[in-house]
């Protein structure tokens, strides 16, 4: 816990001279993993630096600063492979990683997939996709927007009694990724972000909500009132929770819930799930799994994007596609390694989906819940009931019971279940309400013929 009284402000890395270094450094490891007798090598580098504040109750809790590097190395001998980490930039430090990683390499079996990506595939394209703005605010000044913050969510009622707190985090960092291809990647980004999490109380009944916004460039957050606000009102909004009847209803997942539920579809038709056998979407290549309206596709070089990337993992280009097309499933999501496994080829998703959408396909929330009629607004979600082999699915929840069109109370300690195989199905609509605070942006989703266990 801290209290400062200076102006002191965040770790600065200067961008430049950091991707400088830290490419300098990867050739260097990639050097030197070939004299200790690695065929092939690649490296990832990273160098971090951050502020992060904490409010609570009108009074600082906690005051962070950090400044960090890494290295990852994996070496290859054939196909045979070891990896290795360190934090330490020495020669002599380097040197005893990448004898690590080679110690390893020796001694694992072959793998026939193992392996760098093809050398003409790297990318060649690094475009500049404004994912770089530090904040440069001062402890000081990060401790006052949180009490700003805080305050604006405690004065919305007299109910809300307690706080977890209000935070702010700046954030901002350097990567590269080089291999022995002579592929250097340089990638710089930064995240702000503003959140509380208020406790309201009525009775012998505490509720718990939040809000937060999230910005590469912090002039571009939510206002700290506004932020304050919201969480105040959602924490008050949930007092007089109780359950309903077990019923099979629709459900509509609110826009900041719609991302978790695009997720799950994802990890389904990721390269790793697919050749373990272990997806409910394995051999669905070309098969409808929603809806022919739906279009769920990747957008990775769109600026300012919280997902943007102009490479993957493995340094191929990122592009353009789509993953749902007409509600058919038109790509598989998959790395080199994945791709090699599955005798196909690789999508550049080593590290995931880069700026995923949804097409919507009608209006805001408000409509969502006029259209649905009778059922329950989820806004949170508890625990990880997922198997990802059958695409059962269940998990407890709260939101709002609506009827005739309209919320007529808040819901908690209920559970939501289903398949998820059924729930794309009978996906009905989706929001224009999009929520754009991170990799997946979407609006809520209305889903037809869902359980609600409850009394």
């Amino acid at each position: 816990m801290a209290s400062p009284k200076t102006s002191q402000a965040q770790p600065v890395i200067d961008p430049a001279l950091e991707e400088q270094r830290l490419t300098t450094l990867v050739s260097d490891i990639i050097d030197e993993a070939r004299k200790q007798g690695a065929s092939a090598c690649e490296v990832g580098a990273s160098s971090d630096a951050g502020l992060s504040t904490t409010v609570r109750m009108g009074e600082v809790d906690t005051v962070e600063f950090n400044k960090d590097q890494g290295f990852g190395i994996t070496v290859y001998f054939g196909q045979r492979k070891g990896s290795a980490s360190t934090s330490d930039d020495t020669p002599e430090a380097i040197r005893d990683t990448v004898r690590a990683a080679c110690d390893i390499a020796r001694y694992t079996s072959e793998d026939n997939c193992a392996g760098l990506a093809d050398a003409d595939q790297m990318a060649t394209d690094f475009p500049d996709l404004d994912l770089y703005h530090p904040w440069g605010i001062s402890a000081e000044e990060a401790i006052e927007r949180a009490k700003e913050c805080e305050a604006a969510a405690r004065a919305v009622s007299s109910k809300i009694t307690n706080s977890d707190g209000a935070t702010v985090n700046s954030h901002q960092g350097c990567r590269v990724y080089g291999n022995s291809h002579d592929f250097i990647g340089p990638h710089r980004s930064s995240r702000q972000s503003v959140s509380a999490v208020m406790i309201a109380q009525q009775g012998d009944e505490m509720q718990r909500d939040y809000w937060y916004s999230v910005a590469r460039d912090g002039n571009k957050l939510e206002s700290m009132a506004d932020i304050g606000r919201k969480a105040g009102e959602r924490t008050l909004a949930r007092l007089g929770s109780r359950k309903v009847p077990t019923a099979n209803v629709p459900v509509i997942f609110s826009a900041e819930l719609a991302g978790g539920f695009i997720s799950h579809m994802m990890a389904a038709i990721s390269g790793g799930s697919l050749y373990r056998e272990a997806s409910f979407l394995l051999d669905h290549l070309g098969k409808k799994i929603f809806p022919e309206w739906v279009n769920i596709y990747e957008r990775p070089m769109l600026k300012g994007g919280m997902g943007s990337v102009a490479f993957d993992g493995d340094g191929l280009q990122t592009r353009d596609q789509s993953f749902i097309t007409d509600g058919m499933l038109a790509s598989y999501l998959l790395s080199t390694y994945s791709a090699r496994k599955l005798g196909m080829t690789s999508t550049a998703n080593a590290g995931g989906a880069h700026n995923l959408f949804i097409d919507s396909n009608a209006g805001d929330l408000d409509s969502l819940v006029k259209e649905m009629d009778t059922g329950l607004l989820v806004t949170s979600l508890i625990g990880q009931g997922i198997n990802m082999v059958t695409g059962d699915y269940s998990r407890g929840a709260g939101g709002f019971w609506v009827e005739n069109g309209e919320i007529q109370f808040p819901v908690s300690e209920v559970t939501i279940a289903g398949n998820l195989k059924d729930m794309f199905m009978n996906l009905r609509k989706v929001g224009n309400d999009i929520d754009r605070r991170g990799n997946i942006q979407s609006g809520s989703l209305l889903v037809d013929g869902m359980m609600v266990a409850g009394e």
